[in-house]
């Protein structure tokens, strides 16, 4: 049974920091690649960044030079550093990765940046 749990979420004011975690279990964790998503409310959910299995990363655009995302595999764990937060960083943040043809979601965790 694959099973992503994120945490780290909160409010935090605008230039403010979070870092959020997303622990992986029932994959083998070090093969696959795994990605943060976002969804703001009315809004679709969109990929925040990326992380293959050999640490390279892609982000989107809006959060390139603020957000950091590391994985360590002795803890089966991914991290979203998120620095110089911006209120239209506010969104539910979602773990995903693609196993054996399917793509399995964490529960979500909100971010809330106030102005």
């Amino acid at each position: 049974q694959v099973l992503l749990v994120e945490s780290g979420g909160g409010l935090v004011q605008a230039g403010g920091s979070l870092r959020l975690s997303c622990v992986a279990s029932g994959i083998i964790f070090s093969s696959n690649a795994m990605g943060w998503y976002r969804q703001a409310p009315g809004k679709q959910r969109e990929l925040v960044a990326v992380i293959n299995s050999a640490g390279g990363t892609n982000y989107e655009d809006s959060v390139k030079g603020r957000f950091t995302l590391s994985r360590d595999n002795a803890k089966n764990t991914v991290y979203l550093q998120m620095n110089s937060l911006k209120p239209e960083d506010t969104a539910v943040y979602y773990c995903n990765v693609n196993y054996n043809f399917y793509v399995y979601w964490g529960q979500g965790t909100q971010v809330t940046v106030s102005s």
